[in-house]
């Protein structure tokens, strides 16, 4: 994949940087939000860039929104670690989750500063406390299990172990990866934030290694896909005869594509007693948070509530 850079905006023009962008329910769900937040003639457009491309692609996305005085601001998804790895010389001000977890995931202009943000804690959190039960670590016992050590990984675990939740946080942290690098920096970042945690990282190149390391996994637990697979890659980080930890929560943070993962999890959900949710609400968050800070605006209960039933009913 060759990267294609926009041309020079001439209407204000938040970005979407990504890999398949033009298959995005954003694209056509943008326009539609524009109305509901006042957004008048603010339009959307995506940069396409392969997985782990050359950090001097990176550089040259920022460089031209910095450079563009239309172009606003981005949302990153994908890429998030890599862009920050590349190019994080060239902001003016990242936030402290940005650089406590080495990644961006919001880019912002605001009094000639290119800012960067990395939203996914937050965005995170109020996508699982719309599906995860008050409660339901204290009163189960249960682990966290996330297949993929990417940034909505990393957000993820950080959210959960929040010392506000009390001992309302999961009984151990598992996290898998087919690679290692990613694994060691969540195994930092997680050792870093709760020590006192039992956490497992285990390396694992296929899918029969993520069903023998969920094998290991108690009953009510939370089963995360945070792999990508399933959406811009094919497949799943399981196997068919994966077999799902009883009465567990299980999300996909994927909304389009095959969503293998989450056909696996239905053809057992009745039989092992699984509550499945798939990435949409996530999406939702993720994209509010980050326009709220592009165009600055404060991203109520109300506008959300208005974009959530206008969204499902486009979805």
């Amino acid at each position: 994949m060759k990267l294609k850079l926009p041309d020079k905006a001439t209407q204000p023009t938040m970005y979407f940087i990504g890999v398949t962008t033009g298959k995005s329910s954003i694209m056509k769900l943008f326009p539609e939000w524009a109305n509901v937040l006042g957004l008048d003639g603010a339009v959307i457009k995506g940069i396409d860039i392969a997985i782990h491309a050359d950090p001097e692609e990176y550089r040259r996305v920022v460089e031209f929104i910095r450079d563009d005085e239309l172009s606003l601001g981005a949302l990153v998804t994908t890429h998030k670690i890599d862009l920050y790895e590349a190019a994080k010389d060239l902001f003016d001000e990242l936030d402290p989750y940005a650089t406590m977890f080495g990644e961006l995931s919001s880019i912002s202009k605001l009094d000639g500063k290119l800012i960067g943000h990395a939203k996914d804690p937050i965005t995170s959190g109020l996508a699982m406390e719309a599906f995860v039960p008050q409660g339901f670590w204290e009163n189960h016992g249960g682990e966290l299990f996330v297949m993929g050590a990417g940034g909505s990984a990393i957000a993820i675990c950080s959210t959960l172990l929040e010392g506000k939740h009390g001992r309302d946080i999961p009984s151990r942290i598992v996290v898998t990866n087919r690679s290692e690098p990613r694994l060691k920096e969540i195994e930092r970042i997680v050792r870093t934030l709760r020590p006192d945690v039992p956490a497992d990282f285990i390396l694992t190149p296929g899918s029969e290694d993520n069903d023998a390391a969920m094998l290991g996994i108690k009953s009510h637990s939370l089963v995360i896909n945070a792999t990508g697979q399933g959406k811009d890659r094919p497949g799943s980080p399981l196997t068919d005869g994966a077999v799902f930890p009883q009465g567990s929560l299980v999300w996909e943070l994927n909304y389009r594509g095959e969503l293998d993962f989450m056909k696996q999890a239905n053809v057992s959900a009745s039989s092992r007693e699984l509550t499945i949710e798939d990435g949409w609400i996530y999406f939702l968050h993720g994209w509010t948070q980050v326009i709220a800070e592009v165009f600055h605006l404060d991203m109520t209960q109300d506008r959300f509530d208005r974009i959530e039933r206008l969204s499902a009913a486009i979805r």
